[in-house]
């Protein structure tokens, strides 16, 4: 290898256009497959520099005037060395990133027209410009002080023009992606700066060939039908605007935004509710594909949601109160499928179980829609919340989850459904599960929280009505009663095994196995020992105020 590398860099050095194609195309042939590097090759190489001195060499033929397919060929090169994280010196200077984002025909100059290079040098560049900024902070910030974005959203603009193929289109939003996923400032630039939300909405519209057919209402422009799968292009360019999308409004919901902010977001909210219910080629595709739309409809301000509930009730649709519930279908079929699936449910589930949980806590129709799925009048009543295969089990089962995120979101969507009454709460999940949340809500003592909802009662089946009162509040479930162990018992006996029990908590909690607790004053588990050092303030105070008086 040190001798291949050997060869290739003297014929470079040569300065021959015609040599240096034929030795690099070879290289590139063999390499074309290699994404890992040994260890030991790699050090021996980098003690003589070769594959910097390689990378250095082949820049340098790329300022001269070269046929496109010695430009093609010096750019494979640089593709393939920078797969390695240890040999991107070369390629993350400022003179080595402009290089490259001329041959991609992204550098921006001020009042300079970039000349077009070859459509498949454009393609390679952007290649290269993916793999350094992926793997080099310092290209990250280079490609930000060179204003890299300007360019690239330049080219967005053109996404009309049919000159463009579509992996120019793909790689120029993957690098977008790139660029905004790992700076924060170009995230930035892209969002006001460029009015990233309205030139990417434009761009996903017309990927996805759209048409309006009402304020907040799209459809194909072909007149296909939604269940057709969408081309596989058109949906890996429209997965990779998603993906934008999502970087640039990450905050988007937790700030006040104007009419105007309101509309755009509105239009995109139309845009993404034809995503959800669209296909993609294949069932793996189309999950992806609604992963990345489900991912971004959970940054959009709340009160744009109401654009999933706007289309009008047509034939085939799911109606409920008069409103289109399609898209809430969608997406709770969506996190159920997750939630089944159970793997990396952090990651997979909980931005649907969010998105549902806000949605229903905003918009009364989607919250009554959900709540007539997931928490039907109450029937069974002889098995735990938790046992069962209906998607009320099943998220309860998660009430107690290990991670605290996915537990903490699933208790979330339930409350919300029952509009945070700690009593409907209970009665669905059983206390014992319905502890985690009400101890950090400062609810243990009962009540509702401050959500707005309407005070339409819960209705219970006569089967709930005839077994409430044997039904135990903690497991949630009827039980047969015990028989009293004390029964029989001579007073002495019960107050000797009274004492017994008092003595084993108290060395339980002298060892710290276990530590009592009460609901304090706020709602909230505390200490007894902490509950008493506040009352012993409170005398200690009230005492000195006595005592001044």
């Amino acid at each position: 290898m040190k001798m291949e590398f050997n060869a290739i860099i003297e014929t470079m050095q040569t300065g021959d256009q015609d040599a240096a194609l034929k030795a690099l195309q070879a290289y590139n042939k063999e390499k074309s497959q290699c994404f890992t590097f040994e260890a030991d090759e790699c050090e021996e190489r980098q003690e003589e520099n070769l594959e910097e001195r390689l990378g250095e060499l082949v820049l340098g033929f790329l300022e001269r005037d070269l046929q496109p397919s010695c430009q093609l060929a010096c750019l494979e090169t640089i593709r393939i060395l920078s797969r390695d994280k240890n040999c991107l010196g070369p390629f993350t200077t400022r003179k080595a990133v402009q290089t490259l984002s001329r041959h991609a025909g992204i550098e921006h100059s001020e009042g300079v027209t970039p000349e077009i290079p070859d459509l498949d040098v454009i393609v390679e560049a952007l290649k290269c410009l993916c793999n350094i900024v992926f793997n080099s902070p310092t290209a990250q910030e280079v490609g930000a002080e060179l204003r890299l974005i300007v360019g690239l959203t330049e080219r967005l603009k053109l996404c009309h023009d049919r000159q463009w193929t579509h992996e120019v289109r793909f790689f120029d939003l993957r690098l977008t992606f790139l660029l905004t996923a790992l700076r924060v400032d170009v995230r930035g630039q892209l969002a006001h700066e460029l009015r990233g939300v309205s030139l990417l909405a434009d761009a996903l519209e017309s990927t996805l060939g759209l048409r309006w057919l009402d304020t907040f209402e799209v459809a194909r422009a072909d007149g296909s039908d939604p269940g057709v799968p969408l081309p596989r292009q058109e949906t890996e360019r429209a997965m990779e605007i998603l993906k934008i999308f999502f970087n640039i409004t990450f905050d988007a919901n937790r700030r006040d935004v104007d009419e105007e902010e309101a509309a755009l977001y509105r239009r995109l909210g139309a845009i993404l509710r034809h995503c959800l219910m669209s296909k993609a080629d294949g069932e793996d595709r189309t999950e992806e594909f609604h992963s990345h739309t489900v991912n971004l409809l959970g940054n959009l301000p709340l009160m744009c949601l109401d654009v999933l509930l706007m289309p009008k009730v047509q034939q085939g649709s799911i109606e409920y109160m008069g409103v289109n519930m399609d898209a809430v279908n969608m997406l709770l079929d969506f996190m159920e499928k997750r939630l089944d699936r159970g793997h990396k449910l952090k990651e997979t589930l909980t931005p649907s179980l969010n998105l549902l949980t806000e949605s229903a806590r905003v918009h009364r129709e989607t919250r009554k829609f959900l709540r007539m799925k997931v928490l039907p009048p109450l029937r069974d009543v002889k098995n735990r919340p938790e046992v069962g295969s209906a998607l009320r089990n099943k998220l309860v089962r998660l009430m107690t989850h290990i991670d605290t995120d996915v537990k903490h979101c699933a208790a979330e969507l339930l409350f919300v459904l029952c509009k945070e009454s700690v009593s409907r709460f209970v009665k669905y999940t059983g206390y014992g599960n319905a502890a985690g949340l009400l101890a950090a809500r400062g609810l243990m003592g009962g009540g509702r929280s401050q959500g707005r909802y309407s005070e339409d009662e819960d209705t219970d089946t006569e089967e709930y009505k005839e077994a409430k009162p044997n039904i135990n509040p903690v497991t949630g479930r009827v039980e047969e009663k015990l028989p009293n162990p004390m029964e029989g018992m001579t007073d002495e006996q019960k107050e000797y095994e009274a004492m017994k029990l008092v003595n084993m908590f108290d060395k339980l909690s002298r060892e710290q196995v276990i530590q009592p607790m009460r609901v304090g004053p706020d709602g909230k588990l505390v200490t007894l020992e902490e509950d008493m050092h506040r009352v012993a303030e409170q005398r200690l105070s009230s005492d000195s105020d006595s005592d001044d008086n």
